[in-house]
């Protein structure tokens, strides 16, 4: 459920990106939000948890990426940056809690 509202936070936040930013970084934004999103329904679904999980990290540090080159260009104030952060912080430790079991 946090992963949904973190999704929902995000592809409202990247609609006002500037234009130009929007088919560049807002895209990479959204699919990395969608592939992480994607690898928690699979892991949930398979017997074999842990690629998924691995995959899903992966995605979340690619994530964090984005939005640290977001705020550095100014596309994110630095509140907005604080709240997603504090978020991905979150779903981080509940993913690595995941991992350890």
């Amino acid at each position: 459920m946090k992963t949904e509202a973190l999704m929902v936070w995000l592809l409202a936040h990247t609609t006002k990106y500037p234009k130009y930013e929007r088919f560049r970084l807002a895209k990479e934004i959204e699919t990395a939000i969608f592939n992480f999103h994607r690898c928690l329904l699979h892991a949930t679904q398979s017997s074999d948890k842990r690629p998924h999980l691995r995959q899903a990290d992966i995605h979340l540090l690619e994530l964090r990426t984005y939005m640290r080159i977001a705020n550095s260009l100014k596309y994110t104030s630095d509140d907005q940056y604080g709240f997603f952060a504090e978020n991905c912080t979150e779903i981080g430790k509940l993913l690595g809690g995941w991992l350890k079991t």
